[in-house]
């Protein structure tokens, strides 16, 4: 089980095509701040059907698509 797997379950049960996450949205989801892990953990995205495709830290937002 992965710390992200909240997240994951989120975009699965939502079944948007796609996101645009704040990280304040992501923090709220998963109970705690995203941090440089997440560039690992993002892998695990595809699993659910979705692919993290750019993250902006200026902006502070994830951008997420379904595959």
């Amino acid at each position: 089980m992965s710390k992200y797997d909240k997240l994951w379950q989120y975009l699965k049960e939502e079944n948007k095509t796609e996101y645009v996450l704040p990280f304040e949205k992501v923090k709220e989801i998963l109970g705690f701040d995203i941090d440089h892990s997440f560039l690992t953990y993002k892998k695990e995205a595809k699993e659910y059907g979705y692919e993290v495709f750019k993250i902006l830290l200026k902006e502070k937002c994830v951008f997420i698509k379904k595959k």
